[in-house]
């Protein structure tokens, strides 16, 4: 595997030229797992974060005693347990935004073999994921590293799989490699059951109808992804993934090697990898559209010290399904003279291009649209 000298090492002061040093690693199609495998001890500049950004130098580090909530599923249908769950999901997505769940019924089996074979696809040889690798957002399949690479001040040490299921699944299944297609189809399948059921739970917390999410389209649009965060040799410099929001709802599978960090308060606190288990966000668009109720919270992952690979899937539920004209806000049945709207009406355009125009950042879609 070529390397590209200017990238194999970190220079002086003199002479960096980054957007040259960029698009020559884009272009080798090599990933940040070609540059972790080819042994070099210090990372190109380019991923080389400012000071003030680093895990280390920004707020206060995770405690051992604090961890985020965990839910468990078991008999969600009960009438006698159903309400409990209610209350104790409303309580996740108000205070932390982060929950994880347990007896969410999907087979141990099926998050397995969804690990292995994302962790397959990563562990191929470069000339195979090559073909693979693209920059098209918004549609197909992608391998790439950094969805943000032009648009970001400085890179993340992570390589992704990307693909569109919703609403495109029949046109991309073909295009999904074959060494994940099957094990992603199942993931997505089953993930998107426990999205839809965790909606409902999010929906009855606000005392409206069981399917308002759905019917806002809330599972029309999904994007799986599949990151790979390999061995880092100078992990204090740079980050897995640079602290961000999401959209939607995200329904997140994670190997047992940690990185995941919520910002909690004034603290990052780490998500405990839990076998079995799956981590559950709310997204800027839920945070708006709760009027408050529930909240989107950002989020890191640290670059990786170990040398076993970090690997992580995930499933994002987004609105699809909507004309350039729609306007989205809070749900008119949550406001009243005592609780007045938070947001301002927004259309997913403007949506998209909040997300989309800048690199992975803070929650830029919630301050744009605040009422003040």
């Amino acid at each position: 595997m070529h390397v590209p000298m200017k990238m194999a090492a970190m220079d002086g002061n003199s002479g960096f030229d980054r957007m040259k040093e960029v698009k020559e690693f884009d272009e080798s199609k090599i990933g940040v797992r070609g540059l972790s495998d080819s042994g070099i001890t210090s990372i190109p500049r380019f991923f080389i974060h400012p000071l003030d950004s680093l895990p280390c130098n920004n707020l206060n580090s995770s405690t051992n005693t604090t961890s985020i909530p965990l839910l468990d599923l078991a008999n969600l249908n009960s009438p006698t347990h159903r309400p409990k769950i209610i209350r104790q999901i409303k309580d996740a997505a108000s205070t932390w935004g982060f929950f994880q769940v347990i007896n969410h019924g999907i087979p141990l089996a099926i998050l397995d073999e969804t690990i292995r074979s994302i962790t397959a696809f990563h562990e191929q040889p470069h000339e195979i994921k090559a073909k693979h690798y693209r920059r098209q957002e918004h549609h197909g399949v992608m391998y790439t590293s950094n969805n943000d690479l032009y648009r970001s001040k400085a890179a993340c040490w992570h390589d992704s799989l990307q693909v569109y299921m919703a609403p495109e699944e029949l046109k991309v299944e073909e295009d999904i490699p074959d060494i994940c297609r099957k094990e992603i189809i199942a993931w997505d399948f089953h993930a998107s059951k426990v999205a839809e059921a965790l909606f409902e739970l999010l929906a009855e917390g606000l005392g409206l109808e069981a399917g308002k999410f759905k019917e806002l389209g809330f599972m029309k649009a999904r994007l799986f992804l599949g990151h790979c965060y390999p061995y880092c040799p100078q992990p204090d410099l740079t980050v897995g993934i640079k602290s961000h929001t999401d959209a939607g709802l995200t329904v997140l599978l994670q190997n047992q090697v940690g990185g995941l960090q919520v910002k909690h308060g004034s603290e990052w606190v780490d998500v405990k990898p839990l076998p079995g288990a799956l981590t559950v966000n709310i997204g800027d668009f839920i945070q708006i559209i709760s009027n408050g109720e529930y909240q989107s919270v950002e989020h890191r992952v640290l670059a990786n010290s170990s040398k076993e690979p970090r690997i992580s899937v995930l499933s994002f539920n987004n609105v699809g399904g909507w004309k350039e004209s729609d306007e989205f806000g809070p749900f008119p049945e949550l406001l009243s003279a005592e609780k007045p709207a938070l947001y301002r009406g927004f259309t997913v355009p403007e949506f998209h291009q909040s997300f989309y125009s800048k690199g992975l950042d803070g929650k830029n879609i919630v301050e744009r649209v605040t009422l003040h």
